[in-house]
């Protein structure tokens, strides 16, 4: 079973979109219209397909369905491979699809032995006997099956013998958004969140736990929060100061937010995430937290002592609060 706390009984819900763990644990859906691929991102290529997607559903009174995967591919295919970046979490993912207004997501459990499926078993045993696929909507590009010898065109030479339709997300359509999860994971390496959230079409997130850190901000009128992301493959933006938005305890709120070894008070080479919440004075250790970020503001810097790392977070604060309109304090 997905080992996601998402899940109970094999199946969870996200707003009215329903999660199923796997083929094997499918209920019997509505004449479906399914898209395949790994999404990662859920970004302005990946949304016209699922538009396409749902758009075509909702004209046959059909079930929109995605089929994915988890672990990601590369991590079953190439686990030596340890520089994988995720721009989602699968939660973060989910959550997302919901909001496009998808009824249903097959999140597909990926081994070794699964990725032994050629093309023609992968549509005969999973497409046609376990989905039941009417419709299939797929980009250009899309590959599948051992040696990822399967692609549109093989889709379609099986079309009539399984009684299935291909709808083609014609390359016109994809490539004139000129997106891509690379462009996008470089933007955020590069520290470029503004063109990262235009790819996206939605503010790049991290979501995690609130722990405790060694307080040197509370000492400085600058107190922090300490985040631990759970995913140890999420993508995490370069060093350096963010200006961003923070949801926890259910509530908004705006702040400035850290990454990097804090070179001015510690010796440490381990990366930290902390965030100056501004206007705010709650306890909130061992919380969920959510930031999304909006504008990269300066590098990471050194600094002699704590004043003048304090003047410096004050002239952060300023700026990021005329960044978001807000009274200056």
């Amino acid at each position: 079973m997905l080992k996601t706390s998402l899940f109970t009984n094999f199946v969870a819900r996200i707003m009215s979109m329903l999660i199923f763990d796997g083929v094997e644990n499918l209920k019997e859906l509505i004449n479906p219209v399914l898209t395949i691929g790994t999404f990662d991102g859920i970004h302005l290529g990946h949304q016209k397909i699922i538009k396409n997607l749902i758009r075509e559903a909702k004209s046959t009174n059909s079930d929109s369905v995605l089929l994915t995967f988890f672990p990601h591919p590369r991590m079953v295919l190439f686990p030596e491979d340890t520089n994988l970046q995720l721009i989602q979490t699968q939660e973060e993912k989910y959550n997302k699809l919901a909001e496009q207004g998808l009824q249903n997501i097959i999140v597909q459990p990926f081994s070794k032995e699964f990725a032994k499926l050629t093309a023609l078993e992968f549509i005969e045993e999973i497409i046609v006997k376990k989905i039941r696929a009417k419709k299939i909507i797929i980009g250009y590009d899309h590959q599948f099956g051992n040696s990822r010898e399967g692609d549109i065109n093989f889709l379609r030479e099986y079309s009539d013998k399984f009684g299935y339709e291909v709808i083609e997300i014609p390359a016109k359509e994809i490539d004139e958004i000129n997106v891509s999860s690379t462009k996008i994971r470089t933007a955020i390496n590069e520290g470029d969140i503004e063109t990262a959230n235009l790819f996206l079409n939605a503010a790049f997130e991290i979501n995690g736990t609130v722990v405790h850190g060694n307080e040197i901000g509370r000492s400085i009128d600058f107190p922090t929060a300490n985040i631990q992301i759970a995913d140890k493959n999420k993508i995490i933006p370069k060093n350096g100061v963010y200006a961003v938005k923070i949801l926890v305890n259910d509530k908004n709120y705006f702040g400035m937010l850290n990454i990097g070894t804090r070179p001015s008070i510690s010796k440490q080479l381990s990366k930290t995430i902390e965030v100056n919440i501004f206007d705010f004075e709650e306890m909130i250790y061992d919380l969920p937290i959510k930031i999304t970020f909006h504008k990269h503001i300066r590098e990471e810097k050194y600094f002699s002592n704590l004043e003048e790392l304090k003047s410096q977070l004050q002239l952060d604060a300023s700026f990021i609060r005329a960044f978001f309109e807000l009274p200056l304090v």
